[in-house]
Order: structure tokens, then C-alpha cells, then sequence
């Protein structure tokens, strides 16, 4: 029996030692310096990621940022946009900060940069339509600008412009080098571009857009340095403080799982980089008074845009009037088609027609013209560009009587009868059409036609009754009965002072 309990023992005590080797041997497997970090960051997964990172050189630097005070909407889902709400007429601060590194070149040291701030519209559409739609507030709202400078609460700017045909642009120029903040003010609410259907409509969206340029070899600030912007909303005041206190509200409503999708609300707008605005850029001149529009382009094109004084009928220059009734070829190239959208009172477009060749912008129907241009501009150059020519009000048919009239030195003989009036041969009757009711008109129409000096015109009677002479008069034009037939002869003023011609 106590052999039996010391075999026991023996076996317990074997059982015990075999029990803590293999506990020592889990230990050396699992100790510190087998798993360490650094041998783990070592792993060829790691090296991998870790060389796809960018080097802090490669990293592209923008040489600017621009900071708009004005916080971002919450209900943004991620990956959107940032959407920012501004009260009408309120002055928000942009902060324009020199974004280069301490290692970049000098090439701005001590040298002014010149900006540009427009509010333009967000939506594709609308900008095709962009001219119309400022022209329509213009006259709802005459004397006031899309977009103004609060120039006291500003600081660092300098020269400011503005030009009266762009309503939603002001330019200055700054140093990066000192502090610069611009604060502007927008007038235009967004519900003032949304058709009017039953009220409670959703405004359009729109952008402020800032483009910064530098002097060239000129002097003249047309050399793009950097372009950035931000999508905004305008609502009547204190709209925009109510809209963001709804979205904050309805965000708060929302699970946790679903904020998850949402962008948080900052307290600033950071304006993200983009493509310039496609304008001309424009030189800056001397502030004086002659020069009403400061906004002069620069000289290396012959289709440089007037401003908007040269869309008026009256406002012509040298050789225009030869060749705006000239129709545009096909094979018109880019330049020769801004040249004819300008000779034909085009100007505003020339920028959205920058590259349509005569071919391209003949291919467009009257659909797409009044799409793009807004039906009344739309209607003209469709008109321009089918070469429809106005419908007389008043068509006359007239012919000269050789005999017993006076013929004028130098007057055609040809061009004022179709044959002698003896021989029996029908006179030839010349159609003259008359786009204004006047005796003027008549006159000058009658010169033209029958190769009569204007000047030595008197008066233009009408044979009436009794063969009494009857001056025409505005009054008695209104009266034609469109197509009438008349023939004139020409009397010689006794004082040698011109002739009369009668119609008959």
C-alpha cells in the first residue's frame, strides 16, 4: 500500500514538471522581442503603403487661399460641395492670405496682385443666359449692382473698380505680403432667378468666384495666378440665419448612423480652386475721368469686347456700317465670326461664341438661339444669321416722265425710264420701299433710285385736282395705299435754287 502511494507521488510530481516545461516553452514563443513594432512596421505590407504616401515636395501648393467668414450649411452630405447662406446686403469678410512656403521663389515680393470677385450663377443653364438675366435685373432694379465693395470695413486693398456694365464684379489690387481682407456685399436674392409659379420657389444657387492676376512685361495685371471659389445661397435679411438655425435643427433630429453621412457645419468658407472665369482679363488704367470704363482690353486682338454702349443701333464705328448687312459665311473662321457678332451689334456674346466658327454657330436652330440668348437676342441673330431682311412698311412703284421735265447733269437716263414716251414703249416703273412713313423717306428714296442729287431737292408735291400742287407731307405718306403707282416729272426752281418733283 505504500509502494502503491509513492508511485503516486512519483507520477504527480512528473506530471507537474512536464506541465511547466511546456508552459516555459509558450512564454519564449510569446515573449517581448519576438513581436516587436518595429519589426512589424518592417513588413513588406507596411513599406508599401507607407512609400505610396506623398512627399510634403510633391505636394502642389496653391500660392493663395481665400477665407470667406460665413459658416457652411450642415445639411451638406459628404463629398458635396460646401453650400454657405448670406443675408442680402450684409458685408462678410474675405480674407486673401499668401499661401507660399517659406522656400518658394520671391517672384510677388514687394509686387501688387490684382483680383477679381464676381458672384456668378452656380447653375450651368443659367449662365448660358447669364447677359439676359442681369439685363432683366437691371431693370427691375435700376441703379443698384449685383455685387458692391464695403470699402471703410475693408483693409489692404487698393484702387478698387468697378464698371457700370458689369453689375457683378469689382476688382482692386493688394500686396500679399500685408494683411488684405475684402468685404463685400451681395444684392441679389436667389428666389429673383427662380420663374415665379405658386410661391415658396427654391432659390438658385450661386458662386463667388476670386481671380488673381499679376503685371506682365506690359504692366498690365493679365497674367493668371490662381482662380478659387464657393457655392452660396442669397436670402432677404436675416433669411440666412433662420435657414442655417432649420438645417442645425433638422441635423440634430437626424440618428447618429445618418450624421455620419453629413458634412459638419464650419465657421468659415474656404473658397476651393478652379478654372478662371472665362473673360478677357483686363488692364488696368489710370483712374480718370475720361476713362468712364476702367475696364480696357488689352490690345492684342482685333476682337477685343467694347463695352455694352457699343450694342446700340447708333453706336457705329469706322467702316461698321458697310459691313453689318454682310452675311456669315460657313467657312468663316473664329476671328472673322467675332468680328461679324460685333459688326452686327453682338457684342455681349462674343465671349459665349469665343470658338464657334461661321459653320458652328450657322448649325444652331432658333431653338438653341433663344435658349442661349433669351428670346429677343435669340430672334435677332437668328434673323442676322438667315439674312432676313426687314418687311417694308410702305412698297411704291414710280417712273420719270422725260417729257416737258428737266433733266439734271450727270442724272442716268437709263435709270429713270424704260423708253421713250412718244414711241408707244411702256415707261418702266422702279419699286421703292419705304421702312420709315416720312417725306423724308420719299425724297431720299427717289434720289437714290433715280440717281438725283439729295441736296438739290426743294420740295416733292403731289398733282392733285385741277393740277393744283399738293406738298407732301408726313401725313399724306400715312395715306399711300401700299403698292401705288405714280410717275414724277422734275420743275427747275426760277432762282436756279434746285428742282421740284411732282408726283402724278
Amino acid at each position: 500500500m505504500a509502494w502503491v502511494l509513492k508511485m503516486d507521488e512519483v507520477i504527480e510530481s512528473g506530471l507537474v514538471h512536464d506541465f511547466d516545461a511546456s508552459l516555459s516553452g509558450i512564454g519564449q514563443e510569446l515573449g517581448a522581442g519576438a513581436y516587436s513594432m518595429s519589426d512589424v512596421l518592417a513588413l513588406p505590407i507596411f513599406k508599401q503603403e507607407d512609400s505610396s504616401l506623398p512627399l510634403d515636395g510633391d505636394t502642389e501648393h496653391p500660392p493663395f487661399q481665400y477665407v470667406m467668414c460665413a459658416a457652411t450649411s450642415p445639411a451638406v452630405k459628404l463629398h458635396d460641395e460646401t453650400l454657405t447662406y448670406l443675408n442680402q446686403g450684409q458685408s462678410y469678410e474675405i480674407r486673401m492670405l499668401d499661401n507660399r512656403k517659406m522656400g518658394d521663389p520671391p517672384a510677388l515680393s514687394g509686387k501688387l496682385v490684382k483680383s477679381i470677385i464676381r458672384v456668378v450663377f452656380h447653375d450651368r443653364r443659367l449662365q448660358y443666359t447669364e447677359h439676359q438675366q442681369l439685363e432683366g435685373w437691371r431693370w427691375n432694379r435700376p441703379g443698384d449692382r449685383l455685387l458692391d465693395l464695403d470699402i471703410p470695413m475693408s483693409v489692404g486693398i487698393i484702387d478698387t473698380r468697378t464698371n457700370p456694365s458689369q453689375l457683378n464684379a469689382v476688382e482692386f489690387l493688394w500686396d500679399p505680403a500685408k494683411r488684405t481682407s475684402a468685404f463685400i456685399q451681395v444684392h441679389c436674392i436667389s428666389t429673383e432667378f427662380t420663374p415665379r409659379k405658386h410661391g415658396g420657389e427654391k432659390g438658385v444657387p450661386f458662386r463667388i468666384q476670386v481671380d488673381t492676376f499679376k503685371q506682365n512685361e506690359n504692366g498690365e495685371y493679365t497674367d493668371h495666378l490662381h482662380s478659387a471659389s464657393c457655392q452660396i445661397k442669397v436670402f432677404k435679411p436675416k433669411g440666412a440665419d433662420r435657414k442655417q438655425k432649420t438645417d442645425r435643427e433638422k441635423m440634430e433630429k437626424r440618428t447618429a448612423h445618418e450624421k455620419e453621412k453629413y458634412q459638419p457645419s464650419y465657421d468659415t468658407t474656404i473658397l476651393t480652386e478652379c478654372s478662371p472665369w472665362p473673360d478677357t482679363p483686363t488692364a488696368y488704367v489710370n483712374n480718370s475721368p475720361s476713362a468712364a470704363a476702367a475696364f480696357t482690353s488689352p490690345p492684342q486682338s482685333t476682337c477685343s469686347v467694347p463695352d455694352s454702349n457699343s450694342s446700340s443701333p447708333n453706336h457705329q464705328g469706322d467702316g461698321v456700317s458697310q459691313a453689318s448687312g454682310e452675311q456669315l459665311q460657313s467657312s468663316a473662321t473664329i476671328q472673322e465670326t467675332q468680328q461679324w457678332l460685333l459688326k452686327n451689334r453682338f457684342s455681349s456674346y462674343t465671349r459665349l461664341f469665343s470658338n464657334f466658327s461661321g459653320a458652328d454657330l450657322l448649325k444652331l436652330t432658333k431653338e438653341d438661339l433663344v435658349q442661349i440668348c433669351g428670346a429677343a437676342d435669340g430672334i435677332r441673330l437668328y434673323n442676322s444669321l438667315k439674312s432676313r431682311s426687314v418687311r417694308p412698311r410702305l412698297t411704291i412703284y414710280v417712273c420719270q416722265e422725260q417729257l416737258g421735265g428737266t433733266v439734271l447733269p450727270g442724272q442716268q437716263q437709263a435709270a429713270g425710264s424704260g423708253g421713250d414716251s412718244g414711241s408707244g414703249t411702256p415707261h418702266v416703273y422702279h419699286a421703292i420701299y419705304l421702312e420709315e412713313m416720312l417725306a423724308s423717306e420719299v425724297a431720299r428714296k427717289l434720289a437714290l433710285v433715280f440717281n438725283i442729287p439729295l441736296h438739290q431737292i426743294n420740295h416733292v408735291y403731289r398733282q392733285g385736282p385741277t393740277g393744283i400742287h399738293i406738298l407732301v407731307s408726313d401725313q399724306m405718306v400715312h395715306n399711300f395705299e401700299d403698292e401705288s403707282c405714280f410717275s414724277f416729272s422734275t420743275v427747275k426752281v426760277e432762282n436756279g435754287g434746285g428742282i421740284h418733283i411732282i408726283l402724278k
